[in-house]
This record gives C-alpha cells, sequence and structure tokens, in this order.
C-alpha cells in the first residue's frame, strides 16, 4: 500500500550505494549485505533529501498492527460502526492516537483517514459485487451517514458511481458464464 513513487525512490537512492534489497510491503526494505552505521547515515540523509526518512523496525512493526487492525474490522468483523476508531486504536496498541497517526503518515505516505477510505472502498465492492445488502444497508454496515455520503466517497476513490461499478462486475460476470457454457 506504500506509494509507488515512494517505491521508486529508494530503489533509486539505494541503486546507487550498490546494495542488493528486496522492498516489503508497508515500506519495509531487507538489504542483502551488512551496512555500517556511516552507510546507514548516508541512506538517510540521501532518502530525507528525496522527503522520505528511516524508519526504525519498532515504528514499522506499530505501523502494521495499525494497517492489521484497521483491515480486521474493516473486511471481517461488522464492528466498524460501534468503534471510535481513534480510542479503540489507543487503548488496543497503547500509545496515544496522535503518536499512532503521525507514525502511520510516515510509514504509509498516508493518513490513517485516508487508509480507512480507501479500505472501505475496497469493502464496499466486494458488497456491491455480492448482491446481498441495498446501499442503505451497505452505508449503514460500512459507517457512512447517509446513501449519499457512500456514493460521493466511492465515486471520489473509484472515479465511478456505484451503479456504473456494478453494471461493470455484471457484465464481467456475463462474459465469465457465456465463455463456461
Amino acid at each position: 500500500m506504500v506509494n509507488t513513487h515512494y517505491k521508486s525512490v529508494v530503489k533509486k537512492e539505494l541503486n546507487k550505494f550498490g546494495l542488493h534489497f528486496i522492498i516489503a510491503d508497508l515500506g519495509a526494505v531487507d538489504i542483502m549485505e551488512n551496512i555500517t552505521e556511516e552507510q546507514r547515515e548516508q541512506i538517510r540523509i540521501a532518502l530525507l533529501k528525496s522527503g522520505l526518512e528511516l524508519m526504525d523496525a519498532k515504528k514499522a512493526e506499530l505501523v502494521e498492527k495499525v494497517t492489521d487492525i484497521i483491515t480486521e474490522m474493516i473486511h471481517h468483523t461488522d464492528e466498524l460502526y460501534k468503534t471510535n476508531l481513534p480510542d479503540y486504536l489507543s487503548k488496543k496498541l497503547d500509545y496515544d492516537y496522535t503518536y499512532l497517526a503521525s507514525i502511520f503518515s510516515e510509514g504509509h505516505g498516508t493518513t490513517i483517514e485516508e487508509f480507512i477510505n480507501y479500505q472501505k472502498i475496497e469493502r464496499i465492492k466486494e458488497l456491491i459485487i455480492y448482491d446481498e445488502l441495498t446501499l442503505t444497508e451497505i452505508a449503514r454496515k460500512m459507517d457512512y451517514s447517509s446513501v449519499g455520503h457512500l456514493y460521493s466517497q466511492f465515486k471520489k476513490v473509484t472515479g465511478l458511481t456505484t451503479s456504473h461499478f456494478k453494471n461493470l462486475n455484471n457484465k464481467r460476470r456475463i462474459l465469465v458464464e457465456e465463455v463456461r457454457d
């Protein structure tokens, strides 16, 4: 979920140092060689010039925990509408929400709120495809104040209306069914 621009910057800078590495999800980078503190500092300075910061393993783990909690809540439970997420994250992880939000933005390149919106839209897409709930029920389930709010957020993130998305999916389903016959 880390921004592709950030990944390309990191790749470019690490290549300059002749390092072998793997860029994992959430912005984690595994460097195959052992590097000195001096090399680490040089990498840190090079990344800073591009607007990026090195994050220690503890902070990266915290970002991953926040990501997992949000993803679990949105995709695998019905607890979203019952929960004040900032309070829930603070209690669950035993950190101040402001600190969590800052670390998350640093690690993800996006705010917690933007990540939540994106995950909610992904879940809404699934629910539209399943076609078991009305949009009113989906809006309530996903903690939107109204169907209109759901519509506007969906359009903002996907560029499509919910009905256009549903029609596209129905056309794909028909094509797949025709292929199987």
